[in-house]
C-alpha cells in the first residue's frame, strides 16, 4: 500500500513539472520574433530594457513598453562580447539561462516525460486490475495461488488448549500432529499418514481454528486458501493456482495446506451446463491430480473443511486423498462448557458467573455463539459502568442473542401488560406442575423482538431423545398461555398471543403421529417424508396416502392439541392461587427467576424491591370471568 501511495505522489509531482516546463515554453513562444540588427537599432533608440541569452544563440530582449522580443544572434559581435555593446546604451545582458546543459535538459523532460506518464499510468491501472500489489497478484501473476502462508510472527500460534469440545475430531487430528513431528515412528512399521483430512460441520463449530491448531501443534508452515480462490473466469487460471500452491508447499514442506469452503470447487463434475469443459471441473481436476498423482507429495497435509460433504465429488473423498472424514458437531452441554471457559480466560469474570449453568442454557449453540454470547456479555458490563462481567450480563446477553434487545420503549396498555403477565404465569405454572417438564429458568414480561414476554426453560442436559412424556408436557406448557388466556379474561378477550405456541403444538403434534409413532390410533407408521414441508398429511409430493387415512392424521393430530388444552385449564383452575400470585409478582417486577418462582410457589414473596416500572396491583384488574362458551381450536397468528 506504502508503494502504491508513492508511485502517485511520483506521477502527481511528475505531471505538475511537466505544466511548468510547458508553461515556460509557452511564455518562450509568445515573444515577437524578429532579427538581432532590429534588436540593435532598438537598443540604440532607447527602447529595451534588458536582454537575456537562453540559449547559445537565442536572445530575448525586454522591452521598456513590456513586449518581449526574440531573435537568434552571435556570441560576440565584431570581435567584441555582446554586453559590451549593449551596456554602454544602458541594457543589461544576462547570461544565467544560456547554460547549454540546462537547455538540453529541459528539451528531454518536455519529450519524454508525457511518455513516461503515460506509461506509468498503464501500469497502475493494469495492476489494479489484475489484484494490485505487484507480486504473485500482479500482472505476471495472474495465474500463481493465493494461498498466505501463516506463521506464529503473522497469525499467532494456535494449539488443541484454544480448541474444546470437539475432543473427537482433536484425536483423530493428533496423529496427523504425531506424523509432522516424528514421521519415522509411523513409517518403520509401513504406516502412511492419510494425505487429506475433511473436516465437516455446521457453521461456526471451530473446523478452522482446529486445522489451525494442528499446525500450531506441530509447528509447520500453515498454508491457507479459500475454494472460491481458485474458480475464476479465464479457463486454466484455477489449475495454475493448483499447481502453484502445490509448488510453494514442497518448498516449505513438512507443512499443511487448509482449503476453507472446499465445496466451491470440488463439487460433482458433469452436472454443470458447459460440461467437462467448465473451469471449476478443470481446477477440480488438477486437484485430484496433485492429490494423488505420480509425483509424491511427501509432507504435505491437505486439511478441507465444509458444510455441505454431500455436494463434494465422489473422487475427492475416495481413500487416498481425503481419506479421513472427521465430524465437527456442535458441542454438547460439556462440551459448552470448556468452550466457555476458554473464551473467558480474557474476560474479568465475577465470582456468582457459572460456566456450567451458562452451558446448560446454551443448547444448540456453537462455538462461535458462544464466543459471541462471551463478547456481548463483555459489552453489557462495560456499558454498566462495571469491572467485572457478572452471572447478570450473561442472562441478558443470551436473552439478547436468543430473542433480540429488550424494547422497553414499546408502548403497552395495563390491560395488555396484564394479558401478558397471566399469559407467561400460565404457562409457568403447567410446566411447574407437569410430569416430565423442564426446570424453569426464568419468566419475564419484557418484550424481546417479537415476544411480549417468555418464560425460559433449563434443561439439566443436551436431549438426544424424547419420550412421550416429555412430550405430553411440552405440548401442556405450551397451551398454558392461551388457557390462562380464556380463564382469566374469557374467551371473547383472547388475544393472538399464542401464535408460536400454536405452531409449537401442531409440530410436536404432527411429528407424534405421522414420523414417530406414538399415536394409538394410527400406530408405528411414518406417513410424513422430509421432503414434505406441509403439515396436512398427504398433500406431499409422491404421497400415497389414502382420504380415509388422512382424515384419521387430522383427527389424531387435533385430539393430541385438545387433550393439552384441557390438561392446562385444568391445572390452572387447581392452582388457581399460585397463577394468580405469579401473574402479580410479574406485574410488580417484571421479571422472575426460577429460585424466585419456586419461592413464590411456597408463599415467599421476592426479596428485592420492585422495578422501576411497577405495574398497578392485581386488585385493580378485572376479575376472572367464566368462559362464556366452550373454546374452539385456532386463533389468530400473532408473535407469543
Amino acid at each position: 500500500m506504502q508503494k502504491r501511495n508513492l508511485t502517485i505522489w511520483v506521477m502527481i509531482i511528475g505531471l505538475a513539472l511537466f505544466m511548468v516546463i510547458s508553461t515556460q515554453n509557452a511564455n518562450t513562444g509568445s515573444a515577437d520574433k524578429i532579427t538581432f540588427s532590429e534588436i540593435e537599432e532598438m537598443a540604440e533608440a532607447g527602447q529595451i530594457e534588458s536582454i537575456t541569452l537562453v540559449d547559445d544563440n537565442i536572445y530575448r530582449a525586454k522591452g521598456k513598453d513590456g513586449k518581449t522580443y526574440s531573435a537568434p544572434g552571435p556570441r560576440q559581435i565584431n570581435g567584441f562580447e555582446v554586453e559590451d555593446k549593449f551596456e554602454p546604451m544602458g541594457v543589461e545582458v544576462d547570461y544565467a539561462q544560456s547554460s547549454k546543459a540546462g537547455g538540453w535538459i529541459a528539451n528531454i523532460l518536455v519529450g519524454i516525460l508525457p511518455i513516461l506518464l503515460l506509461v506509468g499510468l498503464y501500469i497502475y491501472f493494469m495492476r489494479n486490475m489484475q489484484g494490485g500489489g505487484g507480486g504473485r497478484g500482479g500482472a505476471m501473476g495472474f495465474g500463481k495461488s493465493r494461498a498466505k502462508m501463516l506463521t506464529e510472527e503473522s497469525g499467532g500460534r494456535k494449539t488443541f488448549d484454544d480448541v474444546a469440545g470437539v475432543e473427537e475430531a482433536k484425536a483423530d487430528l493428533t496423529e496427523v500432529v504425531e506424523f509432522l513431528q516424528d514421521p519415522t515412528k509411523f513409517q518403520r512399521l509401513g504406516a502412511k499418514i492419510p494425505k487429506g483430512a475433511l473436516l465437516i460441520g455446521p457453521p461456526g463449530t471451530g473446523k478452522t481454528l482446529l486445522a489451525r491448531a494442528v499446525a500450531g501443534e506441530a509447528g509447520v508452515p500453515f498454508f491457507t486458501i479459500s475454494g472460491s480462490d481458485f474458480v475464476e473466469m479465464f479457463v486454466g487460471v484455477g489449475a495454475s493456482r493448483v499447481r502453484d500452491m502445490f509448488e510453494q508447499a514442497k518448498k516449505n514442506a513438512p507443512c499443511i495446506i487448509f482449503i476453507d469452503e472446499i465445496d466451491a470447487v470440488g463439487r460433482h463434475r458433469g452436472v454443470g451446463t458447459s460440461g467437462g469443459h467448465e473451469e471449476r471441473e478443470q481446477t477440480l481436476n488438477q486437484l485430484l491430480v496433485e492429490m494423488d498423482g505420480f509425483e509424491g507429495n511427501a509432507g504435505i497435509i491437505l486439511i478441507a473443511a465444509t458444510n455441505r460433504p454431500d455436494v463434494l465429488d465422489k473422487a475427492l473423498l475416495r481413500p487416498g486423498r481425503f481419506d479421513r472424514q472427521i465430524e465437527v458437531p456442535l458441542p454438547d452441554i460439556a462440551g459448552r462448557e470448556k468452550i466457555l471457559n476458554v473464551h473467558m480466560r480474557d474476560v474479568p469474570v465475577s465470582k456468582d458467573v457459572d460456566s456450567s449453568v451458562v452451558a446448560r442454557g446454551t443448547p444448540g449453540f456453537s462455538g462461535a455463539d458462544l464466543a459471541n454470547l462471551v463478547n456481548e456479555a463483555a459489552l453489557l458490563a462495560a456499558r454498566r459502568n462495571k469491572r467485572k462481567v457478572t452471572a447478570r450480563e450473561f442472562d441478558d446477553a443470551r436473552d439478547k442473542v436468543l430473542m433480540g434487545a429488550e424494547r422497553r420503549t414499546l408502548s403497552m396498555t395495563e390491560e395488555e401488560k396484564a394479558n401478558t403477565a397471566y399469559h407467561e404465569a400460565g404457562h409457568a405454572i403447567v410446566g411447574l406442575n407437569m410430569p416430565g417438564s423442564l426446570p424453569i429458568h426464568k419468566a419475564t414480561i419484557i418484550p424481546r423482538g417479537r415476544a411480549l414476554g417468555m418464560v425460559q426453560y433449563l434443561p439439566e442436559r443436551d436431549q438426544i431423545s424424547q419420550s412421550r412424556e416429555e412430550m405430553i408436557a411440552r405440548m401442556a406448557m405450551a397451551m398454558g398461555g392461551r388457557a390462562a388466556e380464556e380463564l382469566k379474561f374469557g374467551y371473547d378477550k383472547v388475544t393472538s398471543g399464542a401464535s408460536s405456541d400454536i405452531e409449537q403444538v401442531t409440530r410436536i403434534a404432527t411429528a407424534m403421529v405421522t414420523e414417530w409413532g406414538l399415536s394409538d390410533e394410527i400406530g408405528p407408521i411414518a406417513y410424513r417424508h422430509k421432503d414434505q414441508n406441509s403439515f396436512v398429511p398427504g398433500i406431499g409430493r409422491g404421497s400415497s396416502i389414502s382420504p380415509e387415512t388422512a382424515s384419521k392424521i387430522e383427527n389424531e393430530i387435533k385430539r393430541l392439541i385438545t387433550d393439552a388444552h384441557e390438561t392446562a385449564l385444568s391445572i390452572l383452575k387447581k392452582k388457581k392461587k399460585q397463577w394468580t400470585a405469579l401473574a402479580e409478582a410479574l406485574l410488580e417486577y417484571e421479571t422472575l427467576t426460577g429460585d424466585e418462582i419456586a419461592a413464590l410457589m411456597k408463599g415467599e414473596p421476592p426479596k428485592r424491591p420492585p422495578s422501576s416500572g411497577a405495574k398497578p396491583s392485581v386488585s385493580a384488574l378485572p376479575t376472572m370471568p367464566k368462559p362464556k362458551r366452550k373454546p374452539k381450536g385456532g386463533g389468530d397468528p400473532a408473535p407469543a
